[in-house]
């Protein structure tokens, strides 16, 4: 298959997943206080934390590349795959749209819960639709791609996605509170990481699985 500027663009995927990668392990050289182990991520980015300006940068591709591509796939996509497919992964960008606009909007005012309204919003607002939107999309990817073979390795990583989505929400619930941020990054990663592979299937026109 010959490949257009729009399968190229699959790779602000992976490029995104990078930029993301590179502000959760380096932007805590600014905050010294910072402990990965109890924190979440999201405080690294709190209005009043010492490393917002360092997140910020190294960030900065995260989430306009993941938009890029993940629209991308969204428009490529169009009369192709199957109905349940292409639900999944339209649910799947509404939700990358409402996280990336949502946190950007609505940041934590201090690292943990300060228990402002912004706070409130970012928690109980676009984290609970972030969340609700992950898993019926993820749902929707697996079902679609089970009914046929070419997609039935993106219906395993979707299935992979939600597992490590599942990890880490149970796992903040039960793990003692110094261990908090462990098992939260399972979650934060598996959509980052998830919708790289999408971009990389687009790369590919979506003809055939990720070998």
């Amino acid at each position: 298959m010959k490949k257009t500027l729009i399968n190229y663009l699959g790779f602000l995927g992976v490029v995104s997943l990078i930029s993301y990668t590179m502000a959760v392990v380096f932007a805590p050289l600014a905050y010294p206080a910072y402990n990965w182990q109890s924190q979440a991520v999201s405080d690294l980015s709190a209005v009043d934390a010492p490393s917002l300006m360092l997140w910020n940068q190294l960030a900065s591709l995260y989430g306009i590349c993941g938009m890029v591509s993940i629209t991308s796939v969204c428009i490529y996509i169009q009369d192709k795959l199957n109905r349940k497919l292409r639900i999944g992964i339209y649910l799947f960008a509404l939700m990358l749209w409402i996280s990336n606009v949502g946190y950007t909007l609505f940041p934590l005012s201090s690292s943990g819960n300060a228990g402002t309204i912004q706070d409130i919003i970012h928690i109980y607002v676009v984290t609970v639709a972030v969340v609700l939107l992950s898993i019926i999309s993820l749902l929707f990817i697996i079902v679609g791609g089970i009914r046929t073979s070419t997609y039935r390795r993106l219906s395993l990583f979707a299935l992979l996605s939600l597992l490590l989505m599942f990890i880490g929400a149970i796992g903040t619930g039960v793990v003692p509170a110094d261990y908090f941020g462990i098992p939260e990054r399972f979650s934060v990663f598996s959509v980052t990481i998830f919708n790289a592979i999408l971009g990389i299937y687009l790369y590919q026109g979506f003809e055939k699985s990720i070998n």
